[in-house]
């Protein structure tokens, strides 16, 4: 089952995302799980901390995949 991540703006950075989204507890550690190999982008091994994502991409982190969707403007 996928989890939905909403982005208000795209591209944004793979760490970013795991840490605004309470994914990680702080930057250092979304870099340090990146940089472990935790982390698959579109059902691939990610090393890359800046990977610029968007909306559509499908981040798999501690057994759970998460879409990022683009938040709409009201």
């Amino acid at each position: 089952m996928k989890e939905i991540i909403e982005i208000n703006r795209q591209p944004i950075e793979l760490h970013k995302i795991l840490k605004f989204h309470g994914l990680v507890a702080s930057g250092g550690e979304a870099k340090q799980v990146i940089d472990s190999g935790l982390v698959k982008v579109n059902q691939q091994l990610e090393m890359r901390k800046r990977r610029k994502m968007l909306a559509g991409d499908h981040i798999e982190y501690d057994s759970q995949t998460y879409e990022l969707v683009l938040m709409t403007q009201a």
